[in-house]
């Protein structure tokens, strides 16, 4: 749902994997491959070998009843190194749901290397590379709702 974007430049390809209707209409489900190019370190390169692309299952669901959006995401590429497990909600305000939505995101990083030094590395490696992407994921999100937004208001008009 939120890539891709002009913002998140990492992003270099998402494939559906499936879409699907379910309880008569009211829930949109969505499975997709998000290809990803980033740097690896050097360090980190030893384990993965020279590769900068990782694959991602991203699965989403609109339900339209309670107008939310909820994504659960998780990396494919190298889970017996480390295992990123992303959930994104939006939901409308509960004090005012026909203006604002609230937004939550979480990540939980698990490494699978058996040294406690080199696992807690792999992991804060994994937690800064999150950071610095959450919020382009965020930005360019925002930036396709508004897209979405301008094309229903002119449609209104």
């Amino acid at each position: 749902m939120k890539y891709p974007n002009k913002i998140s430049t990492h992003v270099i390809a998402v494939d559906v994997l499936r879409r699907e209707l379910k309880e008569h209409g009211n829930i949109l489900l969505s499975e997709r491959l998000i290809t990803i190019r980033q740097n690896t370190p050097r360090w980190m390169s030893i384990l993965v070998g020279n590769t900068n692309l990782a694959y991602v299952r991203e699965v989403s669901t609109v339900d339209r009843r309670d107008r939310s959006l909820t994504m659960r995401s998780c990396n494919m590429t190298f889970p017996h190194i480390l295992k990123c497990y992303e959930t994104v909600n939006y939901v409308p305000h509960p004090t005012n749901p026909s203006n604002m939505t609230l937004f939550k995101q979480d990540a939980k990083f698990i490494s699978h290397i058996p040294t406690k030094t080199f696992s807690e590395k792999v992991e804060n490696w994994g937690v800064k590379r999150f950071s610095d992407n959450a919020m382009k994921g965020k930005v360019g999100f925002d930036s396709i709702l508004a897209m979405f937004n301008d094309i229903w208001k002119d449609g209104d008009e």
